[in-house]
């Protein structure tokens, strides 16, 4: 079973569909959009609605910022969706947080290291005060994160080649 969710996890990825929009899911019902810890996915992407499309609102112009938040805003919904088998399955969610978080610094010139860290912040945090908008979805993550053990982070981090992404 474990092997099975491993692979699931693996397999879940960003699509180029996802990053331009074109499969945007209605805007949730305000009474029912944090009813859950998963929240609502009414497009099935992995991505909760309301994370998703804030990140299309506040992004409208930029393909590769998308690419990269949509990216780090579904593995941190993994966390709170995927079945926690054990350790194995826990590795493969947050091997693929690892590589979500690792991607934004792609976007981000490191010619001023001050300025490349500040972004990158600002955009994580732009995801992580959505996603963990919660006392639920906190205490989800805390949970995830007790059975949490360090392993190795891929070199591919992105989903998607962000050089074939206008802006």
């Amino acid at each position: 079973k474990t092997e099975e969710v491993v692979e699931k996890i693996h397999a879940q990825r960003l699509t180029l569909a996802d990053v331009m929009g074109e499969n945007l899911p209605p805007e949730p019902d305000p009474a029912q959009k944090d009813a859950t810890v998963a929240g609502i996915d009414a497009n099935a992407n992995g991505i909760r609605d309301d994370v998703e499309l804030a990140i299309f609102k506040e992004y409208p112009d930029s393909a590769k910022t998308r690419a990269v938040l949509l990216q780090y805003a579904m593995a941190l919904q993994m966390e709170v969706t995927q079945p926690i088998l054990n350790a194995g399955t826990v590795g493969a969610i947050e091997e693929q947080k690892s590589r979500g978080y690792l991607c934004i610094g792609k976007i981000t010139s490191r010619d001023d290291m001050t300025k490349y860290i500040e972004t990158g912040d600002k955009l994580r945090g732009f995801v992580e005060i959505r996603q963990l908008n919660t006392e639920s979805r906190k205490n989800a993550q805390e949970e995830f994160y007790k059975l949490l053990k360090s392993g190795e982070v891929p070199n591919d981090y992105c989903d998607l080649d962000l050089s074939t992404l206008p802006n």
